[in-house]
């Protein structure tokens, strides 16, 4: 079994990025991931897109096509519109439907393995020390606190140790980000700028030859 220490320390990793980038950005990702493995559900998927290409190409054919001029025609290509559309309708509400199951069980599966871990991790091993302090070393007051609530003292107790690593982790990513943002705004401004010089034009012979009298 791991050790708490660096349980802990995923865990609030993971929580901080996925803080950082977005729930609905990484279901998005993951989702994308999940069609592109072979499934009944990515076939589903692959049979839509083409149903959907077909359903275009009618489409265009059916406007291009005169329903006084052309009506045999026009009644066909009408019939196997409205054909195509209703099952592009059916297939769509199944889809969305799979995608919100999907996303349901992205969410209590991350909500599990994170926020229930940040409250059931530290509730249960409250009596355990992550680690001890060097004996001497510090004050009764800093030992109560890193001790706190019921480690034995001149310990870290768990709530600290995950209180510690939320606190750092933040500000590593916050400075990460800060610094990602100045190097992208640094890049803009250099961009903008060589737009903005543009070579000075040559002097048009008729005015270099005026100057030149």
């Amino acid at each position: 079994m791991p050790s708490l220490l660096v349980v802990i320390f995923v865990t609030e990793l993971v929580v901080q990025l996925i803080n950082t980038i977005g729930a609905a950005a990484i279901n998005n990702l993951l989702w994308q991931l999940y069609l592109s493995v072979p499934t009944p559900l990515s076939n589903e998927f692959a049979v839509q897109k083409r149903k959907q290409k077909e359903y275009l190409a009618v489409r265009h054919e059916l406007n291009a096509t005169s329903s006084q001029d052309q009506f045999a025609k026009w009644a066909k290509l009408r019939r196997q519109h409205d054909k195509l559309l209703d099952e592009l309708e059916k297939k769509k509400t199944a889809l969305d439907a799979s995608r919100t199951k999907f996303d349901r069980y992205l969410t209590t599966t991350r909500l599990v393995s994170t926020r229930g871990l940040q409250w059931f991790l530290p509730m249960w091993y409250s009596r355990e020390p992550m680690f001890w302090l060097p004996f001497g070393w510090f004050p009764y007051y800093v030992e109560w606190f890193a001790s706190f609530p019921r480690a034995p003292m001149g310990s870290v107790s768990i709530v600290v140790w995950q209180w510690a690593c939320t606190g750092m982790l933040t500000l590593i990513i916050e400075t990460v980000m800060a610094v990602w943002a100045l190097v992208a705004t640094s890049k803009h401004g250099q961009t903008q700028k060589e737009k903005v010089k543009q070579p000075v034009p040559a002097a048009a012979g008729g005015e270099s030859s005026k100057k030149d009298s």
